[in-house]
């Protein structure tokens, strides 16, 4: 495999010459990309726009802020809901000016986080490293464009990004932004565990974090909804297996194959596809068990390389991608937007080390270019029973459990190899060279 990554590497060293990475490390340049990409992203939702329609997840989004605003019946505080409350906010805001406008503020959402995100990854053009990662915010943004812009995602992502950018300096802002996440989807929960596992500032972020936690239970308690605050918890326990799930695919390739009692079919109450066959009932009982012995054993890992005195960033970053990993790879419910949660911590990671983070920074690539792919352009033919569109869930599948594999290897040697102690001299001139 490493010679697949040394022909990447080279191939970006032909191509990215050094007037070139010059070029492309001025603000100037990137602030010309970012407009660039999502003037095209206007354009392409312009038709929807023009026409007060809404698109992906949005119709849904803007029947429950709808209700809200119309009939005064607010998902989490008055009914049960699959999302904590704070997800209410964005969909909510993109309300405010009425159903025609919905898709067009959502997308000024997306595009200001996006903005606020990239600002933060290189410090508003001021932090040099920084750029390798905007550039790949912007190309994986592209790659999964069709759910960055109409899901939640689209809004927790950059939040995340701007949390892990910030935690060395600004840990409050930094512990805040990562809470208001998890309170809009719950997977960003998996980065605030890397969190207070490994940073310096683990107390500050606790504190912030709860007390802000406690502030969304007082509201919603003052607001009469406290008996629906954790419901998301328990909402998706009863799922089946869904079509694009990692530990779905072999259930789909027997029903593309033909194999009786084995069967993909929609789940109407929920808009999604499953897949029922031979053990799908057991395997999905099985699989939020074995997510949380995949996180516990991840947690171990993590406090046995941080005694080992690895690198408190480096680590954080690395048991990040591990947790949020397993959140995907060991999950019954596999959206396309579930590939948002791993570009985060990627692309943070991308401006720390290309050295380090160049095998899982490819890799997400294609994983992101595969689920377009899948979603939306294949998704009928691969419910229909196409060999060609089952390949590329495969592949993507398969790529998944690599990335997996890598983070979880990467935590393994930390915690098994103990860090080198800087020598009094070396600590000397590094002091000399900072000043």
């Amino acid at each position: 495999m490493s010679t697949i990554f040394d022909r990447v590497d080279a191939h970006l060293a032909r191509t990215l010459t050094p007037s070139r990475l010059l070029t492309l490390q001025r603000p100037r340049t990137l602030a010309l990309g970012f407009l660039g990409l999502h003037t095209v992203f206007l354009f392409a939702l312009l038709p929807t726009i023009l026409t007060g329609r809404v698109l992906g997840d949005l119709p849904l989004y803007r029947t429950w802020a709808e209700l809200g605003f119309n009939n005064g019946v607010w998902q989490g505080l008055d009914t049960a809901w699959v999302y904590p409350i704070g997800a209410m906010l964005p969909i909510a805001f993109a309300g405010i000016a009425g159903p025609l406008l919905y898709q067009l503020l959502w997308f000024l959402m997306t595009t200001a986080l996006n903005a606020v995100a990239v600002g933060a990854l290189t410090d508003w053009g001021r932090r040099r490293s920084g750029f390798k990662s905007a550039w790949y915010w912007l190309l994986a943004s592209f790659l999964l464009s069709p759910v960055g812009l109409l899901r939640l995602e689209g809004i927790t992502a950059p939040l995340v990004i701007v949390g892990l950018v910030l935690l060395a300096q600004r840990p409050i802002v930094a512990a805040a932004l990562l809470t208001l996440a998890t309170w809009i989807k719950v997977w960003p929960a998996a980065v605030f565990l890397a969190v207070v596992t490994v940073s310096p500032r683990k107390l500050t972020v606790v504190l912030t974090g709860a007390a802000l936690t406690a502030g969304v239970a007082a509201s919603v308690w003052l607001l009469g909804g406290l008996q629906f605050l954790t419901g998301f918890v328990t909402e998706q326990t009863d799922r089946a297996l869904q079509l694009e799930a990692p530990i779905t695919t072999p259930w789909v390739w027997l029903a593309t194959l033909g194999h009786d009692g084995t069967n993909i079919y929609e789940n109407y109450s929920i808009a999604t596809r499953e897949v029922t066959g031979p053990g799908t009932a057991l395997v999905a009982s099985l699989m939020t068990p074995v997510m949380f012995t995949a996180i516990a054993a991840i947690f171990v890992l993590l406090l046995i390389a941080k005694i080992q005195g690895a690198d408190a960033s480096q680590l954080m970053l690395l048991g990040s991608l591990a947790l949020v990993s397993a959140f995907v790879v060991f999950n019954k419910v596999g959206s396309p937007q579930y590939m948002l949660w791993l570009v985060p911590v990627v692309a943070v990671g991308v401006g720390r080390s290309w050295t380090l983070w160049r095998v899982p920074s490819v890799v997400m690539l294609a994983i992101s270019g595969l689920t377009t792919l899948i979603f939306p352009i294949f998704y009928l033919p691969l419910i229909a029973g196409d060999l060609f569109s089952l390949l590329l869930l495969t592949a993507r599948n398969g790529l998944l459990l690599v990335l997996f594999g890598w983070s979880v290897v990467a935590l393994a040697r930390l915690a098994r190899t103990p860090a080198r102690r800087p020598t009094a001299a070396a600590s000397a001139r590094r002091a000399a060279v900072s000043q």
